[in-house]
């Protein structure tokens, strides 16, 4: 029943491409000394969103409709773009430790909009 709400899949995509995003970072950390290893990133979440917008092909009937779900196991991490070390790591600890930072905000917030629309769910339903 959950899964058919749109507010429930956009807060778990958003919360799962946090959790690959957070693999991602946690990977380069691993691979900060290792020579020649590129730093990876995966587009932001809202880049995502956009782009299934606006290649959805069904029609919408309000702005807050998608046509399809959104899958981001289908996202790939590129390489990213940046400075290189002498020994061509391209890894830096301080950006990767501020995109630590800003995955865990994103998945506290997929996580917060999950919990209040439950909520409201359940208030609408007439539970407490």
């Amino acid at each position: 029943m959950f899964k058919s709400l749109e507010v429930f899949k956009i807060s778990h995509a958003m919360a799962s491409h946090a959790a690959r995003q957070q693999a991602v970072v946690a990977r380069n950390i691993a691979n900060a000394d290792t020579p020649g290893y590129a730093a990876r990133v995966l587009p932001e979440f809202e880049d995502i969103v956009g782009h299934h917008r606006s290649t959805a092909r069904m029609h919408t009937t309000r702005p807050g409709h998608f046509g399809s779900t959104l899958e981001p196991a289908a996202i790939r991490p590129e390489d990213a773009k940046g400075h290189t070390s002498p020994n061509g790591n391209g890894v830096s600890l301080e950006e990767e430790m501020i995109k630590a930072v800003n995955v865990k905000r994103q998945h506290d917030r997929a996580l917060a909009i999950y919990k209040s629309s439950l909520k409201v769910l359940r208030t609408s339903l007439g539970r407490q």
